[in-house]
C-alpha cells in the first residue's frame, strides 16, 4: 500500500512493458501477412533467409587470426557481403527473426572450437553503457547459442560483465586506439544466476566469452582481463564475424566482398 492507501502501482510498468512486446510482435505478425518477406542476405522473395543464404551460413567456422592479448577466437565466419548484411540486419536494424539462426551459428561455432561442455559459462559482452545486464543483441545471441548447443554443449550464460564507467564508440578507431578506449572498462560480479539454473561463482569456472564481430580484439581482451580478475578461467571466445575475412568467393557476391585485411599481433 502507499503511504495515502492507495494501492501501489509497481506493478504498471511490468504491465506496459508486457502489453508492447505484446503488441510489437502482433504488429510484426501482421506485417509479415500483408508484405512479402525478403532475404535479409540478398533480398530474394524467402526471408527471413533464402536456402542459398541459409547454405552460406551453414559453412564450418574456422579460428580467427590471433590478436595480441586476445583469448583464442573462433568466427562463424567473415564480415562482408551476404553474411554482413544479414548481421546488420539483426544487429542495426533490430530482425529479431534472425536471432535463432545466428544463435545455431555460434552453437556451431562453439562446438568447433573444442570449447564446448556441459559446464561452460557462455558470458555475452555488454550492450551499449545503461543497458541491464542480461540485455541487448549480444545477450540474446548468447542464450540462443545456448539452446543450439544444447546441455552437453554449455551450462548457460553468464551476464556478469558490467561497464565501470561510459565509453566511446570504437567505429574509426585503429588497434592502439581501440586497446585504449577499452582499457579497464568492464568488471566483473563474482557470481550471477543462470537463466533456467541457480546461483553460480566465477572463481575457477570455464567460460567462453561471447560478441558478435572481432575487429582489433581489444573488447574481448578486456573481457578476459575482467574476467580472469574474478578467478574465471577464459577457455576464448566465439564471434560470428571476423572482420576482414570473408566466406564468400569473389563470384558469389560481386561487388561486396571486400579485400582481405589482417591485424597482425605486435
Amino acid at each position: 500500500m502507499d503511504q495515502d492507501g492507495a494501492p501501489s502501482r509497481g506493478w504498471l510498468p511490468a504491465l506496459s512493458s508486457g502489453l508492447a512486446r505484446h503488441l510489437s510482435a502482433l504488429l510484426t505478425a501482421l506485417l509479415d501477412l500483408l508484405l512479402p518477406q525478403r532475404c535479409a542476405g540478398c533480398s530474394a522473395p524467402q526471408g527471413p533467409l533464402c536456402p542459398d543464404c541459409r547454405t552460406l551460413l551453414a559453412r564450418r567456422p574456422r579460428p580467427c587470426v590471433p590478436r595480441k592479448g586476445c583469448p583464442p577466437t573462433w568466427a562463424a565466419g567473415g564480415h562482408a557481403g551476404r553474411e554482413r548484411r544479414v548481421l546488420l540486419a539483426y544487429k542495426e536494424h533490430g530482425d529479431g527473426r534472425l536471432a535463432g539462426v545466428l544463435g545455431e551459428r555460434l552453437a556451431r561455432t562453439l562446438w568447433a572450437s573444442g570449447r564446448a561442455g556441459p559446464d561452460v559459462l557462455l558470458v555475452p559482452v555488454p550492450g551499449r553503457w545503461g543497458t541491464g545486464a542480461g540485455s541487448g543483441r549480444v545477450a540474446r545471441l548468447a542464450r540462443e547459442c545456448v539452446r543450439g548447443a544444447g546441455p552437453r554443449g554449455a551450462a548457460g550464460t553468464a551476464p556478469v560483465l558490467e561497464y565501470r564507467h561510459p565509453v566511446g564508440p570504437q567505429v574509426g578507431l585503429g588497434r592502439a586506439q581501440r586497446l585504449t578506449n577499452r582499457t579497464g572498462v568492464f568488471a566483473a560480479r563474482p557470481h550471477t544466476r543462470l537463466e533456467h539454473g541457480g546461483r553460480v561463482e566465477l572463481a575457477g569456472r570455464p567460460v567462453v566469452v561471447v560478441d558478435d564481430v572481432l575487429t582489433t580484439g581489444a573488447t574481448l581482451t578486456e573481457a578476459a582481463r575482467a574476467l580472469r580478475t574474478e578467478g574465471a578461467r577464459v577457455l576464448g571466445a566465439v564471434v560470428l564475424a571476423e572482420r576482414g575475412r570473408s566466406s564468400e568467393s569473389s563470384t558469389s557476391d560481386p561487388g561486396n566482398v571486400r579485400r582481405p585485411r589482417f591485424y597482425k599481433p605486435s
